[in-house]
């Protein structure tokens, strides 16, 4: 991982204000993870939220608020119904309550701060990670801002808001968590139960609530692309505020703490670095470069300096001239995608990781078996998620929250020739904004490499439309149109989803790659380490480890076989690109994982795992015989 990043991150995170602890203890009694026990409820998630903006002042605000729940008519209450801590959701047993909210109810939640003496003169910046659905902040009674959406972060400017001395923080929820009008992923307020797909829905703040002082003018964001085709990094640093003709950007690369390049010009206008013999990044080898951003006036004054970091990557695909099979690439080279379905989810925090080493632990996880990719379904993470997985190597196909329905039917094994769904103007209006809000948050991790707006035709609509549109915010990456749903003749990617043992290519694309989306499913029962001890489900139960592992290296070979290529019965050469295993971890009512939910166990033999995981994984590295 990179040193120069990770001191910048803990030299930040030591800046960050602790609240004083208070009376509290996790909800409920279901299974907990081993960092449930590891949260300071004085301060949980203390890390930096954001290692790709930096900056060494800052002040975190989690930790224990008053929250209240009122029919959707009524005022703040004035009197609350208790503490929760922030930011574990509302459902969750961190967050200490553990309460589903109703489509007609509102959540409250109140903190009062100081903002410290030595932040005078500047801006003050609120920032919330994410709150699922609908928030309404205010700032001693006046409101600051409002977001929609329940994946995208979102601040606010409230400078002006503020008093000498106590301030009081409010946020109102709402979140009807209904899968007709909003993106919810696999949440569902009645999840169903045993026999379910569905998961516990998530209310209210989910992730790091902070804020940061800044300059008059300052960086909001540095937008960068690397340019492998001309050996360049393009960077673009948007800023806030009114900004002097004479000021300029400046832009600095680094390598070790070593200067590479620079590059200088005005806000808003983006700047080259070339880099002579780059050094790329690669799941095998993923070499950050240090990158720090400055606002500098006529004088050489340094009005806002942030740190950031950017990889050296080219995703494309590709036809092999000797078999005239499409294939993924990386850097100009085809590779192979692989790695394992991964929710996201957490027994004791739902949508948030009990702690940051939970969060990062999945991840090693990942890596250690011998996978280079990680598929991250129905769900957006943390910045620090993304950060783990550019400095650790591990590719990540980003999925976006589905819309639960539409008026369009699934034909996962047939080319859907017939118009496709469609969705009430409003949902789509906002699928569009979330959407695009996902991409430009995400926008310069390296790690991230294909975009998936539609997963098996939950509530997809317009999927040429809304690839042109993925297209038109980000034509960098590749386009998954629909993984494992209906399928048109529009994006970058086929992907199939098959769960037969074993999976087969049944639908080919002389025009593309084409992968296989979703696999595997095995599942194997550990009593005590499950969410229902009793009707937990899973596509096919295995007694004990070997018999699992045994499975699982049987299905793994099956998928090497069609990575290298078959011949198809009207002559056709074909292959699957990338492959996706389900899952990482068993979630709720599903027992198919790879580790168990409470992620005290993993189900079969490592080893054994880890090696046909790195056949696949490496089924490029050598001539394919």
């Amino acid at each position: 991982m990179n040193t120069f990043i990770i001191s910048l991150i803990l030299w930040a995170a030591a800046s960050g204000l602790h609240a004083q602890p208070s009376a509290w203890k996790p909800a409920g009694d279901r299974i907990k993870t081993p960092w449930a026990e590891q949260v300071d409820p004085s301060c949980p998630l203390p890390e930096y939220p954001r290692p790709g903006l930096i900056r060494s002042e800052w002040m975190n605000l989690n930790g224990l608020w008053q929250y209240g729940i009122t029919k959707l008519s009524g005022l703040k209450p004035s009197q609350f119904d208790g503490q929760i801590l922030v930011p574990y959701p509302l459902e969750s047993s961190l967050s200490g309550v553990m309460k589903s909210l109703g489509t007609d109810e509102v959540l409250w939640y109140e903190r009062t701060f100081t903002v410290p003496s030595k932040w005078s003169g500047s801006r003050v910046l609120l920032h919330f990670g994410a709150v699922d659905f609908e928030a309404w902040v205010y700032v001693n009674g006046k409101l600051a801002t409002t977001h929609k959406g329940g994946y995208a972060s979102f601040s606010a400017d409230i400078t002006t808001l503020l008093r000498p001395g106590s301030n009081t923080l409010t946020v109102r929820v709402c979140d009807p968590t209904d899968e007709r009008t909003q993106p919810t992923g696999k949440q569902r307020r009645d999840p169903g139960g045993p026999g379910s797909i569905w998961y516990t829905s998530v209310s209210g703040i989910w992730q790091t609530v902070w804020m940061e002082p800044v300059a008059s003018t300052y960086i909001r964001d540095l937008r960068t692309t690397p340019d492998l085709d001309h050996g360049r990094f393009v960077f673009e640093a948007l800023t806030n505020g009114t900004q002097s003709s004479t000021d300029r950007i400046t832009v600095t690369l680094s390598d070790g703490g070593r200067v590479v390049a620079t590059a200088s010009g005005m806000a808003g206008q983006s700047l080259t670095v070339d880099v002579k013999k780059p050094k790329l990044w690669t799941p095998e080898t993923p070499h950050l470069y240090q990158v720090e951003a400055s606002i500098v006036s006529a004088d050489g004054t340094v009005i806002d300096k942030v740190g950031s970091y950017a990889a050296m990557r080219k995703i494309s695909v590709a036809k092999g001239t000797a078999d005239g099979i499409w294939r993924l690439q990386l850097n100009d080279h085809d590779y192979f995608h692989f790695g394992p379905l991964d929710q996201g989810y957490w027994p004791d925090g739902l949508y948030t990781a009990p702690t940051d080493e939970a969060l990062l632990f999945d991840i090693q996880k990942t890596k250690q078996w011998g996978f280079n990719m990680i598929r991250k379904h129905m769900k957006v993470e943390p910045d620090r998620w993304y950060y783990y997985c550019d400095s650790i190597g591990l590719l990540v196909w980003q999925d976006m929250p589905s819309v639960g329905r539409s008026d369009e039917r699934w034909a996962p094994r047939i080319w859907r020739n017939l118009p496709d769904g469609t969705q009430p103007a409003a949902v789509e209006d906002h699928f569009r904004a979330e959407w695009g809000e996902i991409i430009g948050q995400l926008y310069s991790h390296p790690s991230v490499v294909v975009w998936t707006p539609f997963n098996e035709a939950w509530g997809q609509f317009k999927t040429a439309d809304i690839v042109a549109y993925t297209r038109q915010l980000d034509s960098t990456r590749l386009i998954n149109p629909a993984s494992g749903g209906n399928h048109y003749h529009c994006g970058d990617i086929l992907d199939l989803h098959d769960y037969a043992r074993p999976p087969q290519l049944f639908l080919n694309d002389t025009t593309r790659p084409v992968v296989l989306g979703e696999y595997g499913g095995l599942g194997r029962h550990i009593e005590g380490h499950r969410w229902y001890e009793h009707d937990a489900t899973t596509y096919v139960n295995y007694q004990d480890a070997a018999a699992l592992t045994d499975a699982y290296v049987e299905q793994g070979q099956a998928v090497l076989q069609l990575a290298k290529g078959i011949t198809l019965r009207d002559g056709t050469k074909a292959a699957f690109s990338a492959a996706v295993y389900t899952q990482t971890t068993d979630v709720e009512t599903e027992v198919n994982g790879l580790m168990t939910y409470d992620r005290r166990i993993v189900k079969l033999d490592e080893k054994r795992m880890h090696d046909i995981n790195a056949a696949l994984s490496s089924v490029f590295s050598k001539k394919v015989k």
